[in-house]
């Protein structure tokens, strides 16, 4: 089955549009029409014209496109593509974190659910993260949640002491320090370019450390022609696409796997993207109350993001 043509006729008849995040299979990444980091799919979520939208990513993306376009159909290829690190962080234990630091701003990374985000006051993603947090006074007591290695790194780079819920992503708490170790004496000319979601001993052996967007810009604009990256592998297909006169070199697991895969996003198949389009479904559906609060801090991030 030639799937990507079949797609793309369905497309045409139900004026559809496909995103896709960078840690998507790459064959999804060639047949969606907007692929990118979670900044970018938000952000093309709030201006499409099109009636339905194929969110190709984990859950939480469906929701935020979803609030951002209500009166849109959002569908997802397969529903049980959740996060790790938004189910790190549960809204009712969140609710009660909060409440032990009052007049405290929240903020929340965008990998988290519509419920968490109602509790928020504004959103953020690792592309922006560090500049909005920037736009708050120095001396404002801040919560943030729930990436516990992002929020340090953001700490440490503006020089707050924001208040951290203990929340972390399977794929990044799981690269090799050692093995990173080791590449890099293997390819002492490749800079290791890192995502702020790694714990603080692989950001410290890091030549970059940023958000999918900045890694991939990164590559581009440096004179290197070789280079380490500690993320999601399925950047790497982006990155040879824009770049093929460079060399991007998965950085290993832990448990020695070369390419550290997400295995939620990798449930997505370009069959799935097929079923869910023609069937338009599974869909995802916000609570209206729900989605009204969620959206504010979604909001937000976007005006200080212009």
């Amino acid at each position: 089955m030639d799937w990507g043509k079949k797609i793309d006729e369905l497309k045409k008849q139900k004026n559809a549009i496909i995103m896709a995040h960078y840690y998507q299979d790459a064959a999804i990444q060639d047949i969606a029409d907007y692929v990118g980091d979670s900044l970018a799919l938000a952000q093309w979520a709030a201006k499409t014209q099109a009636d339905i939208i194929v969110m190709c990513g984990v859950h939480f993306m469906g929701e935020t496109a979803k609030i951002l376009s209500p009166d849109k159909k959002v569908l997802v290829p397969d529903v049980q593509a959740g996060c790790s690190l938004a189910d790190s962080c549960p809204a009712d234990a969140f609710a009660s974190f909060i409440e032990k630091y009052p007049n405290h701003t929240v903020i929340s990374y965008v990998n988290t659910t519509a419920a968490v985000k109602a509790l928020t006051d504004v959103v953020v993603t690792s592309t922006n993260a560090k500049s909005i947090v920037e736009t708050f006074p120095k001396n404002q007591p801040i919560i943030f949640g729930p990436d516990y290695n992002l929020g340090n790194y953001i700490n440490q780079v503006t020089g707050r002491n924001m208040v951290l819920w203990n929340g972390g992503c399977h794929v990044h708490e799981k690269f090799s320090v050692q093995k990173i170790k080791e590449l890099k004496k293997q390819y002492p000319d490749a800079p290791v370019l890192t995502h702020p979601e790694c714990k603080q001993e692989v950001v410290e052996i890091s030549d970059f450390v940023g958000s999918t967007a900045a890694i991939l810009n990164y590559a581009g604009k440096s004179e290197a022609k070789r280079f380490i990256v500690v993320t999601e592998c399925g950047i790497l297909h982006k990155m040879r696409q824009q770049y093929p006169d460079k060399e991007f070199i998965a950085a290993p697991a832990i448990d020695g796997s070369a390419c550290n895969e997400c295995n939620y996003m990798r449930l997505n198949t370009l069959e799935k993207v097929y079923n869910c389009l023609l069937h338009e479904t599974p869909e995802v559906i916000v609570d209206k109350e729900l989605a009204e609060k969620a959206v504010k801090p979604i909001v937000k991030m976007l005006e200080l993001s212009r």
